[in-house]
């Protein structure tokens, strides 16, 4: 067509209707800041942004509200987590989508969230929190009282206040009534809360707690036998088994290269180790320590919780000595006399002890470039192990190799089809990087305990 020409004009078409909008206030941003910071920040992957969207979008239209909008996140956390602000901004963390097992699954946790916001849940629990914050004073970082420190290496987690009994099984009421009505299963509700179950029993024997980035669903929703009971009557009112859409193979293709677990980016755990690659440092916890990457520092506790440790970063100037900084009052109870200048693995630092009256501390500052990390351990009674414990670990710091740096790549969900005598236990020997990987397989892939995969079928897998 020439450069002025005028081309014919082209038959009308139906506007589609503008989106509601969510409506923002300086409070939901703020809080919305917040949660990000908290959890890792927004996870970015347009196709999976765009399957989340198109299922809330199917979802609104199902409900009794289309006129309620909705936003959603997806937050870059390994924990399995959902949950609403009272003016409809959503979020799921990029675990949860590694646990679900279709799109009707995604559906129930998505439309139980719009059911607490349809509901008022979501504001009367904000209403509930604000109220306990007043209340509560928070540790969230090392304070002056010794003995509240040992409370903050145990507790450095941002809780989301729960729901009662009563509003979670009004919102599964609703949100499986949502799901039904957009042509979902609704008997994805029940395998998803069931899986959910599982997966916690899989955590059980982790630390987790300490973190709210690791705070899972199960936490703020209980997932009772109960619950899963409940939400397998209410989904036979509407239609029998197998009756609807599960969109299984979309959904696999969306979330096939998912990163799983911790983001390297951000420091991860391997075992007892605690590697940076993007800063470029490495340590090891003592033995029969579990570690916990959380928002604010690495946490380890021991078994039996009798010892436990912290490490993180604080600004120090650069004129100010290690020894002056650990004298300087941030921490009461240090024995000025017991501080000394060290040299660790050829890093300046420092290291003191100091008393509380229940907990005995070693402390230590290393100067690592432009950074002052800080390690912190607390022992119930000092000991030699104790006192080995700290040395140990401290002595580990070390910067990482360029080998290593380049082989720190994040773990991801990997889609993979089922062939000729593969088994659940020969496909669990390809996980990398898991715990329990034949009953990890199961959970990820919602096999109960005594299911056999079958040939051509489309399974998850975690793979580095």
């Amino acid at each position: 067509m020439g450069r002025f020409q005028t081309a014919a004009a082209p038959p009308a078409v139906a506007m589609p209707k503008p989106k509601p909008a969510v409506a923002q206030t300086p409070a939901t941003e703020k809080e919305h800041e917040r949660i990000l910071a908290s959890y890792g920040g927004a996870y970015d992957d347009p196709r999976l942004e765009s399957l989340v969207t198109k299922t809330v979008d199917r979802l609104v239209a199902a409900s009794d509200r289309p006129d309620q909008g909705y936003r959603v996140t997806i937050l870059n956390s390994g924990a399995v987590n959902a949950f609403a602000l009272p003016n409809g901004q959503l979020y799921v963390t990029r675990g949860l989508l590694a646990l679900a097992s279709d799109t009707s699954e995604l559906s129930s946790v998505l439309s139980h969230e719009m059911a607490h916001v349809l509901s008022k849940h979501a504001a009367m629990r904000e209403d509930q929190a604000r109220q306990a914050a007043i209340v509560t004073r928070v540790v969230t970082d090392m304070s002056n009282d010794p003995d509240l420190t040992a409370l903050a290496l145990a507790k450095t987690k941002l809780t989301m206040a729960s729901f009662s009994r009563n509003q979670e099984f009004e919102a599964d009421g609703i949100g499986v009534g949502i799901s039904a009505k957009a042509h979902f299963d609704p008997y994805g509700a029940a395998r998803f809360l069931s899986a959910m179950e599982r997966n916690a029993e899989l955590k059980a024997g982790k630390a987790s707690s300490l973190d709210p980035r690791a705070q899972d669903f199960t936490s703020s929703h209980p997932a009772t036998p109960e619950r899963v009971q409940n939400a397998q009557t209410i989904a036979r009112q509407y239609v029998a088994p197998e009756g609807g859409e599960r969109d299984r193979e979309s959904y696999l293709a969306a979330i096939d290269n998912l990163v799983y677990g911790e983001d390297p980016s951000e420091g991860f755990v391997r075992g007892r180790r605690f590697l940076h690659p993007k800063l470029g440092f490495t340590f090891q916890a003592p033995d029969n320590f579990t570690l916990d990457n959380t928002a604010q520092a690495v946490i380890g506790v021991r078994d039996g919780g009798s010892q436990a440790m912290r490490f993180d970063v604080v600004r120090v100037p650069a004129e100010q000595s290690l020894g002056d900084y650990l004298n300087s009052g941030w921490m009461e109870g240090v024995e000025k006399a017991s501080t000394e200048d060290i040299t660790i693995n050829g890093f300046p630092a420092a290291s003191a002890t100091a008393k509380g009256d229940q907990w005995q501390f070693k402390v230590y500052a290393l100067r690592f470039g432009s950074d002052v990390y800080r390690f912190i351990f607390a022992a119930r009674q000092k000991s030699t192990e104790s006192e080995r414990n700290a040395r140990e670990t401290v002595n580990s710091f070390r910067r990482l190799t360029l080998d290593e740096i380049q082989a720190a790549r994040p773990l991801r969900i990997k889609v993979i089809t089922v062939q000729p005598g593969d088994t659940v236990e020969s496909l669990s020997h390809r996980m990398a990087g898991v715990d329990h990987p034949a009953e990890r397989f199961r959970v990820l892939n919602g096999l109960d305990r005594t299911a056999q995969v079958k040939v051509r079928d489309r399974v998850k897998i975690v793979a580095d």
